[in-house]
């Protein structure tokens, strides 16, 4: 591909999703293989610009197609509904709600072609809600708004042993707790998440690729002597799924699985539940791991992090995630016409 064009939704403006996107886009401004595109409220990105003491001047576009101006940063400015700039670090119903427009916006100008893909900010999910969202966060609000039903997470670890090997790290439950995910792991709902975790790696260009399921219980239940889930959900599942020709091992434990991914392993390795994935990767490289949500039509990556109202308007918040989100939408984007064609659905956005 020629440059790649993406759009980056700023997340919630009293967070620090303006601060990091002024920061990368003063680092990437001299950039040779891509377009950046900030979306969000123009008066928030003045603040984070002030705030971190960027020299960059501001272009608001028209829109996606428009020419952008070199040397600036281009925005698609998405008005908030304030009177005034909510404070740095609070929850405010209507920075939420832009937050949210912000990736209703970009999602448009994927599904529609304007741009090759989209990176997000992180968004306060109780300001989400506040605002009348009714989703848990950005992937399940993706998935209503391309009609998708079945869209994965998968997290991206590029700092790796071997220069040309990313680990990825795929999720059989969520935002769920601890009890609760453990209640949900079913042969049937682990078959079905290796399943998918293949499609979604071959959608990336991944030829035949190598999976390796993660255990739950400690020593990978030691033959039933710590818990019996790996004899009854986890080994049936990976069973089943080598019947149907995935090349897929495991139960594998947890405390060695994710670092076999690093070595080159495996392309991909499915944790069991949220913070048995996250805490592998952020653990070895909490700047360098980004999230992909994966059964889309379109190419979204983001920041693994959250909006540190703690430190919000100080001007410290480190960039290092959403530059490696933006150099993973650049990894991948050739992957975008396979995405169209393996998950296109009729799209919803109003």
């Amino acid at each position: 591909m020629s440059r790649v064009r993406l759009g980056v939704a700023m997340g919630d403006p009293c967070g620090i999703g303006p601060e990091i996107t002024a920061r990368a886009f003063e680092a990437l401004a001299d950039s040779s293989d891509c377009d950046l595109i900030a979306v969000g409220d123009r008066s928030a990105l003045e603040r984070a610009l002030e705030v971190v003491g960027s020299g960059l001047e501001i272009n608001v576009l028209q829109d996606f197609q428009a020419p952008l101006t070199p040397g600036k940063l281009n925005l698609v400015d998405v008005p908030a509904t304030w009177d005034e700039i909510p404070p740095w670090g609070k929850v405010s119903p209507e920075a939420g709600e832009v937050s949210i427009r912000s990736v209703e916006v970009a999602t448009r100008a994927a599904l529609d072609g304007e741009i090759d893909a989209i990176v997000t900010g992180p968004i306060n999910k109780e300001a989400i809600w506040a605002s009348g969202c009714e989703h848990l966060g950005h992937t399940e609000l993706l998935g209503a708004l391309t009609g998708v039903t079945s869209q994965d997470t998968m997290f991206v670890v590029r700092k790796t042993h071997k220069a040309d090997h990313h680990l990825r790290v795929f999720f059989a439950t969520r935002h769920v707790s601890v009890r609760r995910a453990i209640e949900q792991l079913t042969p049937e709902l682990v078959e079905q998440s290796i399943l998918r975790s293949a499609i979604a790696l071959e959608t990336l260009g991944i030829q035949q690729p190598r999976i390796a399921l993660s255990a739950l219980n400690p020593h990978g239940g030691e033959n039933g002597a710590f818990g019996t889930e790996e004899i009854d959900v986890l080994a049936p599942a990976v069973s089943r799924a080598k019947s149907k020709g995935i090349d897929v091992v495991g139960p594998i434990p947890a405390d060695s699985v994710f670092h076999q991914g690093l070595e080159g392993r495996f392309d991909g390795v499915i944790a069991l539940f949220h913070d048995q994935g996250h805490i592998a990767t952020k653990t070895y490289d909490f700047h360098g791991t980004i999230s992909m949500t994966v059964g889309l039509p379109i190419l979204r990556t983001s920041v693994d992090h959250g909006t540190a109202f703690d430190i919000a308007g100080s001007g410290k918040a480190d960039p290092g995630t959403l530059l490696s989100a933006i150099r993973a939408a650049l990894d991948y984007a050739h992957a975008v016409p396979n995405l169209r064609r393996q998950y296109s659905v009729v799209p919803v956005v109003s």
